[in-house]
């Protein structure tokens, strides 16, 4: 299990390496080594999006079977296995895809904490890594974090500013990509789901806001990559699958015809189509 962890980290840190040995700029070879692997991870990235679509999707119908088998969990249970066997959705399609990225993450974390430990014996980035003030970015020591300059220089100091600009542009692109996530506003009946998915929508960017504070501004760098990346992704799937709409009727159950056999009343049309009638 270690060489293969092992291995990942030195792959990632030859990629490093490579973008370095192309452009001797550390911020720009961790844009090009963030490029690189969410090129890779795309299908997983595309799979998660339709799953997580697929089960908004059903949401309607799950929450129909709910109120049916209210008080039977088993029957409720094996309605809900049926419905997902009917539509070809997996609970599990939209937490596999992320759990396979976890390793990558952590390996992402190890390379970017520590290049040196890393990367190719015979790289210049190895070089620059052990030089004073090598890995810098528009200002920045992409080995420090926002928490240590705060720490030093004091909140408002000029050489502040960079760095808590970075943290405020990781919390507003990861805004914008679960934004693009979220389920479109529904009128009518909430959503237990839609409503989860809106304050995900305004927690998850803060968190990384607090983490990226903590963090070297590598990875803050990686993360709002990422995330500026991501949200180019979406909008690709977007023009690919189109975008999502509300579910059938706004989540709300569909009415039933009474059971003497009697359909209900339709609603009474316009004026104007009334007087067509009349003239016919």
């Amino acid at each position: 299990m270690s060489e293969i962890w092992n291995g990942l980290q030195a792959i990632l840190g030859n990629i490093l390496s490579f973008f370095y040995d192309l452009l001797p700029n550390y911020g720009f070879a961790i844009i090009g080594l963030t490029i690189v692997v969410n090129l890779l991870v795309f299908p997983l990235t595309l799979k998660q999006v339709r799953s997580t679509r697929a089960m908004q999707e059903i949401q309607p119908e799950m929450e129909r079977i709910r109120r049916e088998h209210k008080g039977d969990q088993e029957t409720m249970n094996q309605k809900v296995m049926e419905l997902y066997r009917e539509r070809g959705v997996s609970p599990f399609g939209c937490v596999l895809p992320l759990l396979v990225q976890m390793p990558v993450w952590f390996a992402l974390f190890q390379v970017l904490r520590n290049p040196a430990n890393s990367l190719p014996p015979d790289s210049r980035l190895l070089e620059a890594a052990t030089s004073a003030g090598a890995l810098s970015f528009l200002t920045m020591d992409l080995d420090l974090a926002p928490s240590e300059v705060v720490g030093t220089q004091g909140l408002f100091a000029v050489e502040t500013i960079p760095y808590l600009l970075l943290v405020g542009f990781v919390i507003l692109t990861g805004y914008l990509q679960q934004k693009l996530l979220s389920p479109p506003k529904q009128g009518g009946a909430s959503n237990p789901q839609a409503e989860a998915v809106q304050r995900m929508t305004k927690i998850l960017p803060l968190m990384f806001g607090v983490i990226s504070y903590i963090w070297p501004s590598g990875l803050n760098l990686y993360f709002a990559t990422s995330n500026l990346f991501r949200t180019g992704q979406q909008l690709l799937i977007f023009k690919i699958d189109g975008r999502p709409g509300p579910p059938p009727d706004g989540g709300k159950p569909a009415t039933k015809e009474p059971d003497d056999g009697t359909k209900p009343p339709r609603p009474q049309g316009s004026a104007k189509k009334q007087r067509r009638r009349r003239r016919r």
